[in-house]
């Protein structure tokens, strides 16, 4: 502020009139740098707390929508196992028809219309995943084989398949019937009590 010649400081005059004497247009209130502050520190606060309470509510949002889409999977998974475990319930009801259909079909009986009826059949569970398995040379898996018959034959290298009894069934991966076999191993292959005293 200029100062007086006598010392004095002059004094300051504001003009507060809300239209301009000049122009006769409204005028836009001004506000000291102080009073801005203050104005603004409220809404400052207020701003904060509103980002604070949205980003709580996008991570519920979010939370709650990965739920959601693991609910959803789960619900698939659970109905794709209910029907994997339906169809193979049905699939081992219906094994011994196919083994009685194998016999007539050995015997020579599978003949007319029956072996129509038998092959539509056979290629509708073949629709549903189920195959066959269990082939005469067949390394032994105890996993899907099942031994009945045991032999040891110079003609072998390991436990072998040397005849299938009865085929095996599977869906997918998964064994309805293990195949039946009759096994033999190598004439060399020391016995199994013999095994057991080395141990």
């Amino acid at each position: 502020m200029p100062a007086r010649d006598n010392g004095h400081e002059e004094p300051v005059i504001r003009d507060n009139r809300k239209i301009d004497p000049e122009t006769g247009q409204a005028r836009e209130a001004k506000l000291s740098e102080q009073e801005a502050a203050a104005a603004e520190a409220p809404v400052a606060a207020h701003d904060g707390e509103l980002a604070a309470q949205l980003a709580e509510r996008t991570s519920d949002l979010q939370r709650l929508q990965a739920e959601y889409t693991n609910y959803r999977r789960r619900v698939e998974r659970d109905r794709v196992a209910v029907r994997e475990q339906a169809v193979a319930g049905a699939l081992t009801e219906l094994l011994p028809v196919l083994d009685d259909i194998g016999r007539a079909r050995d015997h020579g009986e599978l003949t007319g219309g029956f072996a129509k009826v038998a092959e539509s059949l056979e290629a509708a569970l073949t629709k549903l995943g189920l195959t066959a398995y269990g082939q005469k040379g067949d390394p032994f898996d105890p996993t899907v084989h099942e031994a009945l018959m045991h032999s040891y034959s110079p003609d072998v290298t390991e436990p072998t398949a040397v005849e299938v009894l009865q085929p095996g069934y599977r869906m997918g991966d998964r064994v309805l019937r293990p195949a039946r076999v009759a096994v033999a191993e190598p004439e060399d292959a020391p016995p199994a009590s013999a095994i057991d005293e080395e141990d």
